[in-house]
């Protein structure tokens, strides 16, 4: 695959690309579509999966031989691709939206193999941690940082994490907030007739950090008239399968029903919302693993569902206290089933919430935060 770069070619380097999904999978195509959209020429590299959709993207891809894992053998084989084209990308704008390739430039960085033009890196939370808690890759981290042209960060208080640990990114930081998917829609809900129930919904993998226990254990804690109101249904893959074991024997104990739905194609996924009352996802910080933002808190609001979260990172950002829902600070068991309690017993403010929340979830952009990443590249086009 030969390509001419230019001073307004960007090369976006990722392990989280389509068909994954998630935060930074969807942060990685949004950007690199607006990116496009702007003008820029792009150019993505992504983990290896089937092509027939590659295509329908505004940009090539060029999908490389390797899954997109954090393992050695991964890191490696991106290292050798790198340092088999690295004449394409001396003139060029490198950019690694997430920790999997910085991993690998950290590596390279050692031997001077990997220099680009210039080098642009997204932080997104966990991985900051991650870094610096590693004496190893702590100093490596640095040093990447101090050759990176800009960072960007997709929330105040990723900025501020980063900067409490990597003072070197001072003058480098932009913040460039998350925003609904470009092909994002309200489809209506299939479901007919009246319903019975307040749903209250969370979408989100099934692993500890996102809380479904903690959101079940607050639910089975509401006065019995509540609990007789309510059904809790969790859409998401399982991350971890012995939690994905504890949520259900837990679900089993309740006396309201409880529903496991998996994971869920996007296009599916709408009609999941719009069958809910109530948004509940309430993260925890979980070892190195932070909640940087959430952008599915933005997705629930933009389908007008009040929010119950734990006010944890980045989550403030995406949820705006008593105006779209209402954040409870984390390990305080009796707020939460309080906050669960009070939309549970007020639809006018459940309505109110959510009408508040579609404006909100449509307040950024993504064209906005690629033209301010990338603004240098876009002046020289």
């Amino acid at each position: 695959m030969n390509t001419s770069p230019s001073q307004n070619t960007v090369f976006l380097i990722t392990h989280e690309f389509f068909p994954k999904r998630g935060g930074i999978a969807t942060f990685t195509g949004e950007m690199a579509r607006a990116s496009a959209a702007l003008g820029l020429n792009v150019e993505v590299w992504a983990q290896n999966a089937p092509p027939e959709n590659d295509a329908e993207w505004p940009f090539p891809i060029w999908r490389m031989p390797l899954k997109g894992t954090h393992d050695l053998t991964c890191q490696l084989r991106l290292a050798v691709q790198l340092i088999r084209r690295r004449r394409e990308l001396r003139n060029a704008t490198v950019y690694l939206p997430e920790p999997g390739p910085m991993l690998t430039l950290m590596l390279l960085q050692r031997f001077n193999t990997f220099r680009p033009k210039h080098l642009v890196l997204t932080f997104h939370g966990s991985e900051v941690l991650k870094f610096h808690r590693n004496p190893l890759i702590r100093p490596l981290a640095r040093r990447l940082i101090r050759y990176a042209k800009r960072i960007s960060v997709l929330s105040g208080y990723t900025r501020d994490l980063l900067l409490t640990h990597f003072p070197e990114a001072r003058s480098k930081i932009l913040l460039t907030p998350g925003a609904l998917r470009s092909d994002f829609a309200v489809v209506p809900s299939s479901s007919n007739g009246e319903k019975s129930k307040i749903i209250v919904l969370t979408v989100g993998r099934l692993h500890p950090r996102k809380g479904q226990l903690i959101t079940l254990d607050a639910l089975r804690a509401l006065a019995p008239k509540f609990r007789g109101l309510i059904e809790y249904w969790m859409v998401g893959s399982t991350a971890k399968e012995h939690y994905e074991h504890t949520l259900r024997a837990a679900a089993a104990t309740c006396d309201f029903p409880v529903r496991f739905f998996g994971d869920i194609p996007d296009d599916e996924l709408s009609g999941i919302y719009e069958r809910a009352d109530i948004f509940g996802m309430t993260s925890v910080d979980y070892g190195n693993s932070v909640e940087g933002f959430g952008l599915v808190y933005l997705e629930a609001a933009a389908h007008g569902l009040p929010v119950v979260a734990h006010s944890v990172g980045g989550v403030a950002e995406a949820v705006a206290d008593g105006k779209t829902g209402l954040l409870v600070p984390p390990h305080h068991p009796a707020q939460l089933t309080a906050a669960f309690e009070k939309l549970i017993s007020d639809e006018v403010l459940r309505q109110r919430l959510g009408s508040s929340g579609r404006d909100w979830a449509r307040r950024n952009n993504w064209s906005h935060s690629a033209k301010l990443l990338f603004n240098e590249e876009l002046e020289s086009a």
